[in-house]
């Protein structure tokens, strides 16, 4: 069961790719242990707790009629408010007040659905680069089931320090390890570092050398970078779908300057990516304590880790709960 967290209960989560809806679907997910059913109607994505206030039902394997979900079980149908609003046993009666679920706040941004649980006191996670003219941009992800908290997903998304061993050959080169000197610091906006020079070599056809890297973490589970290399920068968003204790979807949100074209981007990086990732989670999975710690003195850092610490300390200002010690 995954502990109650007010930081991330009133923050904006992805969960599905907006392109999966269109009048009449009706699809499912689990966010912060909650179960949740999202369905289209009337050209609108709306988003609701997962059950029929009559006998514990979920909505999700119901459809849409009139513009209302309707319960697979005794057809009670719910508006987009999560009133109920129609009884088919009982025709001629108002469905009572008490007759409702909760319903959730919807955006739509870079191509996903996100959804609050709560009352957000931002808009969805910026990323700069996404509406560059010229920047091709894609989805890639979900990449499901991956048993870690998010803090330390994150954490090892902000840690440039261990590509030339967890991505030798591709991201780093192991004999050439070294990190330029860097600060990282807290911002209104989170955590953001000066560009980190590290040595890339090129697996793709390019050209090896140093490129940098600059990190933001824009809230407690979305990250991004901008790396700068000679010939093209790009922009990378790691962004997080907390479904339930130590249980995350991992979605990344890519934008290039060296490909313009949205569907062949999307189909050249998922695979790297997904390589990637792998590797990383590998070692995450790995990791313990599983929880991240907040306590400095728990755990070793060097200069090379000034990101993480940064990062460790602003989410303790911000008073997380999940996913950290």
């Amino acid at each position: 069961m995954m502990q109650f967290d007010p930081v991330l209960y009133h923050d904006w989560h992805p969960v599905m790719r907006a392109e999966l809806f269109t009048d009449g679907t009706v699809q499912k997910t689990c966010l912060l242990g909650v179960d949740v059913v999202l369905w289209q109607a009337a050209g609108v994505i709306h988003a609701m707790r997962d059950l029929c206030v009559h006998r514990g039902a979920k909505l999700s394997l119901g459809k849409i009629v009139n513009d209302c979900i309707m319960c697979p079980y005794h057809g009670w149908q719910y508006d987009a408010s999560g009133q109920c609003v129609h009884m088919p046993a009982h025709p001629e009666q108002t469905p009572p007040a008490k007759a409702r679920t909760d319903v959730y706040q919807v955006s739509i941004r870079y191509n996903l659905v996100w959804v609050c649980l709560g009352e957000p006191t931002k808009a969805v996670p910026p990323f700069p680069e996404w509406d560059e003219a010229g920047y091709g941009h894609a989805v890639c992800g979900p990449f499901g089931d991956i048993k870690a908290h998010g803090p330390r997903l994150i954490e090892n998304f902000l840690d440039a320090a261990h590509f030339p061993f967890v991505h030798e050959g591709v991201l780093g080169d192991p004999t050439r390890p070294t990190l330029g000197d860097y600060e990282a610091r807290i911002t209104a906006d989170g955590v953001e570092s000066d560009p980190i020079e590290v040595y890339q070599p090129d697996p793709y056809g390019g050209i090896a050398g140093r490129v940098t890297y600059t990190y933001h973490a824009y809230r407690p589970y979305t990250a991004h970078f901008t790396k700068h290399m000679p010939a093209a920068t790009n922009g990378m968003v790691m962004t997080l779908t907390p479904h339930d204790d130590g249980v995350c979807s991992v979605w990344f949100l890519v934008a290039t300057s060296a490909v313009s074209d949205h569907v062949t981007l999307e189909t050249n990086y998922t695979p790297r990516i997904a390589a990637i990732l792998a590797e990383d989670v590998a070692v995450v999975e790995s990791q313990r304590p599983e929880l991240l710690p907040l306590d400095m003195q728990a755990e070793l850092h060097l200069r090379s880790d000034r990101v993480a610490i940064a990062y460790r300390r602003w989410l303790a200002q911000l008073g997380l709960k999940a996913g950290v010690a």
